[in-house]
């Protein structure tokens, strides 16, 4: 998957492939967690840390700076060959041991054919400059690739080297005959509790590219196929001819229901391929147009009711704290795109240790959630506000169900499975840590925490990413075992005997199961939680009840996740069109366009980045004479059929 220049120098550390597999703490520092800053850092956490006691059976690991309880006793070490960290070699990643964690594999196996095709293109076999660049840090290699293509772009009037930004969801989709989730699959993205019954067969007003006329004209075209924002379009006119059909996102301005021409006193043009088909173009549309399904006449505007969000900049938020998962921070809203958050830490100088999730994200609170349930939190060293900045209101955040504590609850050493938010492929054994206020727990996975407690999470109690013992088996998932157990496979019935724990009740657990519309193979456009910055193509490619695996196409089985069916980190494929956010393209694609560099390939559209990106197809003929009409439907000829689409009746 592609970068963006707003990827975190990575920190070596023996843990890597736990944290940097959390989607949200990739590549950035734990030092917090180091011997040094623990101290540092005590005041200015919460009076009421907890720091666990080590075990007396289990050995004591110190690996840079931060200690860990390894059960088996190995203490081999290696060494990664991405960043150059040292640690122990078990806690290393793959078969081979040969990185510390899944972003060093991602990033030295993508970084390598960087740097190969770099060779490629310049014409000769790799140098020894490409094969350091192989071995740099992440930040260093990008900015030598993106200097590679800055001055591939100043070539590319004489070379004309077709540059590799563009995505294509329409051909992408037909070549591979899939399906996009529909819209309505997400409740938390722009029109995803309004969607209505949009379906195939919906007739729409848009413009007319097949003509001569150097003035913008419409045409009435069918939805042929559907895929979350975007439809595959055709004509009215050309009935099984499908030479001239094309993708368009239905949220655009460009897309209106039958009837805005005639109001908006615009003209219907048909396309000059069929134009001499019909001689009486008007009582062909008659015939054809009623009784079918259009867009209801407010579809414009709830459009951009759906794109507008509460948050604006120098909002103050509390955030967990990426360098140390167990607390929250203070957080400056810096940025909002579809919903989408960059914040920025309070106490960054420079504005570049920010932290991106969408608005809904359960990661994200209000100013004093954490002294109200007693999570640990960092107070700020910054004593003066910048101007402009407040508090943003408590009703912006997402509400949580409220739950009961007095009956029979969770206590602190109850056992369940949980999907590892530090490595998002696995669901493992974990630990309540610590019960919180308000239903939240605080979790740890087994086998893997620090001693500190510096990498336990805070889930809440009806969160969908925790389940009571046996989910796993009951549901043919492979359960993570507590690393370094030895006894394979795992049973719970004897772990929990060894350790002499007892289950959390099932009954605490959420078991409601939402009709939620996903199917096997569907695609969508998912945040990459290892690189949350990134927004990726995706399938969906197993369901369990409301758990959905998310694969990035391209990349291997191995960087899969595990969400929920209402995660605000999955969106409708031409989201990223729609709100002006960046689609990161299937790996594979990506690298076969870095290599292409054919002169006189035909170009690419453009890839769109944002409604104020948008350009139109135009012909540069001379304008001939058509019969230009306009289909008077207005809006009183519209009966709503309560789902959202409207019937077109004929006129009286």
């Amino acid at each position: 998957m592609q970068t963006t220049s707003l990827i975190a120098e990575r920190t070596p550390r023996s843990e890597r492939k736990r944290r940097d597999s959390y989607g949200m703490f990739d590549g950035y520092d734990i030092d917090s967690c180091s011997e040094e800053s623990t101290s540092s850092s005590s005041s200015d956490d919460s009076e009421d840390e907890v720091v666990p006691s080590i075990p007396a059976s289990l050995p004591i690991i110190k690996n840079n700076g931060q200690v860990y309880t390894y059960p088996d006793g190995k203490a081999g070490m290696a060494t990664c060959e991405m960043c150059g960290m040292v640690g122990v070699r078990d806690a290393f990643y793959s078969k081979t041991k040969r990185f510390c964690s899944v972003s060093c594999s991602r990033s030295y196996s993508s970084n390598s054919k960087k740097a190969s095709i770099l060779a490629r293109l310049q014409g000769k076999p790799p140098t020894k400059k490409a094969k350091v660049l192989q071995k740099q840090p992440l930040m260093a290699k990008l900015a030598a690739y993106a200097q590679y293509q800055a001055s591939q772009q100043n070539q590319a009037k004489s070379k004309a080297v077709t540059p590799a930004e563009s995505f294509d969801w329409g051909q992408y989709i037909c070549s591979n005959n899939t399906a996009g989730a529909p819209v309505s699959c997400f409740k938390h993205a722009p029109m995803g509790k309004c969607w209505g019954d949009i379906e195939e067969g919906v007739r729409i007003e848009v413009i007319n590219t097949d003509t001569n006329l150097s003035t913008k004209v419409y045409w009435i075209a069918e939805i042929i196929k559907l895929a979350g924002f975007k439809a595959l379009l055709r004509y009215e006119g050309f009935d099984g001819d499908n030479s001239k059909d094309f993708w368009c996102n239905l949220c655009i301005p460009e897309v209106h229901p039958v009837g805005w021409c005639a109001s908006s006193s615009k003209p219907l043009v048909p396309p000059k391929s069929i134009q001499h088909k019909y001689s009486n173009w008007k009582a062909f549309l008659v015939k054809r147009l009623t009784g079918t399904k259009t867009l209801p006449p407010d579809f414009s505007s709830l459009v951009h009711e759906n794109m507008q969000f509460p948050f604006k900049k120098l909002m103050r938020v509390e955030v967990v704290d990426k360098n140390y998962l167990c607390r929250t921070r203070v957080a400056l809203v810096e940025e909002v795109i579809g919903g989408r958050l960059r914040l920025v830490y309070e106490e960054s100088e420079d504005n570049s240790d920010d932290f991106w999730c969408h608005m809904f994200s359960p990661l994200i609170h209000n100013i004093g959630w954490s002294r109200s349930i007693g999570h640990r939190f960092k107070r700020s060293d910054v004593s003066k506000k910048m101007e402009g900045q407040s508090d943003a209101p408590p009703q912006y955040f997402q509400k949580v169900k409220d739950v009961d504590q007095s009956g029979e609850w969770f206590k602190e050493g109850m056992k369940l499975e949980a999907i590892d938010p530090l490595n998002l492929s696995t669901i493992c054994a974990a630990t309540v840590r610590k019960v919180l206020a308000d239903g939240y727990l605080m979790i740890g996975i087994d086998g893997s925490e620090a001693v500190d407690g510096s990498d336990w999470f805070c889930y809440h109690s009806m969160s969908p990413s925790i389940f009571p013992v046996g989910f796993c088996e009951i549901n043919s998932i492979e359960l993570t075992p507590p690393r370094g157990y030895a006894k394979l496979p795992f049973k719970w019935f004897d772990y929990l005997r060894e350790m002499g724990s007892v289950a959390a009740p099932v009954k605490l657990f959420n078991k409601e199961v939402p009709n939620h519309g996903f199917r096997l193979g569907m695609k969508l456009e998912a945040v990459d939680l290892m690189e949350p910055r990134l927004v990726c193509v995706a399938t969906v490619t197993r369901i369990v009840h409301r758990l959905l695996r998310i694969h990035f196409d391209g990349w291997e089985d191995e960087y899969d996740q595990w969400v929920d069916c209402e995660s605000p980190d999955l969106y409708p494929v031409g989201w990223c069109q729609l709100t002006g956010y960046q689609l990161q393209p299937p790996a594979s694609q990506s690298n076969r366009e870095m290599s292409q560099s054919v002169p006189k390939q035909k170009k690419k559209a453009p890839q769109y980045k944002g409604q104020k990106k948008k350009s139109l197809l135009r012909m540069k003929e001379e304008p001939t004479e058509v019969d230009e009409f306009t289909f008077s439907q207005g809006t009183s000829d519209q009966e709503s059929n309560g789902s959202g689409s409207y019937y077109i009746k004929q006129e009286p």
